[in-house]
């Protein structure tokens, strides 16, 4: 009976390792499938990382480039105005010179005028006075003063008259440079950009 029960055993051992066997190698083949799914999930995450990597290398690289067009864009607008702003200002200095030729011309012509009327003037005081000396009469001396007081005024009037006239020609050419500047100013920056 001895044996029958080692053979019972021995036999129980025998079923219990093939069926620890068994057992084992499906653990094996669930871990071995286990592997393989994970290496498979793996590889797929590894392949959707580096195409979201790629694919955000991407849009940084369009952004980072439409950007640097955009900056270089401005930049040229940027120069472009400047160069206009100097340009428009170098013209006003033109304006503004030009301006000051026209006066100074003007000033010194209107000038030379004057200088002119004073001495008709003083000429004719002298020959007043000369004309006063030579009289015979009160009466005669009257006649004269009367006709030399009125001969001045009409002279004042005609010259004041003809300065004045000359002085509002001279501003409006000395200031016509400027005018025009202002006209050009006024159209340029009323524009819509």
């Amino acid at each position: 009976m001895a044996r029958v029960k080692q053979n019972v055993g021995n036999q129980t051992m025998a079923e219990n390792t093939t069926d620890a066997q068994t057992g084992l190698n499906e653990v094996n083949a669930a871990a071995a499938e286990v592997v393989d799914q994970t290496k498979a999930v793996s590889a797929k995450t590894f392949d959707q990382a580096v195409a979201a990597m790629k694919d955000g290398v991407s849009k940084a690289t369009s952004t980072v480039e439409a950007s640097q067009l955009q900056m270089k864009e401005g930049i040229t607008k940027t120069m472009k105005t400047a160069e206009e702003v100097v340009a428009f200002s170098q013209g006003n200095v033109e304006a503004l010179i030009k301006s000051g030729q026209i006066w100074t011309a003007g000033v010194q012509d209107i000038s030379k005028q004057v200088a002119s009327s004073f001495q008709a003037s003083y000429e004719e005081a002298v020959s007043a006075f000369k004309a006063l000396t030579s009289v015979k009469s009160l009466k005669e001396a009257v006649d004269l003063q009367v006709g030399l007081a009125r001969s001045a005024v009409e002279k004042s009037v005609t010259e004041s008259s003809k300065y004045t006239d000359a002085s509002f020609k001279l501003a409006e050419q000395a200031l016509a440079p400027i005018s025009s500047r202002v006209t050009l100013a006024v159209e340029k920056f009323s524009k819509p950009v």
